[in-house]
């Protein structure tokens, strides 16, 4: 895999020490054909002694950003659903119990198995405006635990709390480095430390960037031609993409200390980003994604989910085959 863009935030106005924390702050990077995983390359992924998410279940909480359609809304709260809901073979379930939930920590214990939507807060009024910087989805999450007359809870045991923007929300780095992210909040912001992830819209700002397969490329070729998005809209199918590899490391890596491959955990590579762009068997390099299924419609899925849904999601990386994998696979 190349380069990654810089994923980071320039923090020359901070003090050091939140500036190294803010650094760690791991992210989907947009897409290029280069990034695609090399079958072949060496893969160091080792455990650095943190926990994993474990809880059972973990309790997601949605933060809907911006101004979101109820169609858009269902399809991601069905995503979410089916991680552990039994769906036809290959399902969303499947694809997790079969990479993420396979990795422990130093207690002995899995990634998590079961979620539930526990909470959710609109935020149609921009309550830190329609431009924003990274740190604040953390002043977001505060907005949404604090709010007048129904609060978000605050859940520090198994709480997740993810923060969707809608496709006319500006995000600092959104679409020139990063797709989405994942880090946890600082007490002194939101009162306690959880794991959080953003995930943006990106359907009227950068498709090719951050909703490829389901828009051509800004760079490169596509190896197989754009691709029908199963639920018919390529900015929330291809957010679906990125919730899945963000979840992923984050239920791997929610501290930053956890599963990652690399030297240093201010600059990680994890068990989604290993496998970028990879969903199919003889996905690689040339913006080739690999075999996936197509619907009579048209559309083009590999996993299945509740409610009769049909998704997209990306690889991970295997830590029993040493090696990418999804329930698709032919091996």
């Amino acid at each position: 895999m190349g380069t990654l863009l810089p994923c980071h935030p320039t923090l020359t106005l901070l003090p050091l020490l939140f500036a190294a924390a803010i650094a760690g702050v791991r992210c989907a990077p947009v897409y290029r054909p280069e990034y695609l995983v090399d079958g072949n390359q060496l893969v160091d992924m080792q455990y650095h002694m943190g926990p994993v998410v474990s809880g059972a279940p973990t309790n997601l909480f949605l933060i809907w950003y911006g101004r979101w359609e109820a169609p858009a809304q269902a399809v991601l709260r069905d995503f979410l659903a089916s991680l552990s809901a039994p769906a036809p073979f290959p399902a969303v379930s499947d694809w997790w119990a079969r990479t993420p939930r396979l990795y422990t920590d130093q207690s002995g214990a899995n990634v998590t198995a079961t979620f539930a939507i526990a909470g959710e807060h609109s935020d149609a009024g921009y309550s830190h405006g329609a431009s924003l910087k990274r740190i604040d989805m953390q002043s977001i999450i505060r907005t949404a635990v604090v709010a007048y007359p129904d609060p978000l809870p605050l859940d520090p045991y198994n709480g997740v709390y993810l923060v969707l923007s809608s496709p006319e929300v500006q995000v600092e780095e959104f679409c020139r480095a990063m797709c989405g992210f994942h880090y946890f909040t600082f007490a002194s912001v939101v009162g306690v430390t959880v794991p959080y992830a953003w995930v943006g819209n990106s359907g009227s700002q950068c498709p090719g960037r951050c909703a490829y397969p389901f828009a051509a490329p800004e760079y490169g070729a596509s190896g197989q031609g754009v691709l029908r998005p199963p639920n018919g809209d390529p900015g929330v199918d291809g957010m679906v993409i990125v919730l899945g590899h963000e979840l992923a490391e984050l239920a791997t890596n929610p501290l930053v200390n956890a599963w990652y491959a690399g030297d240093t955990p201010t600059a990680p590579t994890e068990i989604a980003d290993l496998c970028l762009g990879v969903y199919g068997d003889g996905g690689g390099a040339g913006g080739f994604v690999g075999n996936v299924s197509h619907a009579a419609d048209g559309t083009s899925y590999n996993v299945n989910g509740v409610n009769g849904r049909r998704f997209l999601v990306q690889w991970l990386w295997n830590p029993v085959l040493g090696a990418c994998y999804g329930p698709n696979s032919s091996n």
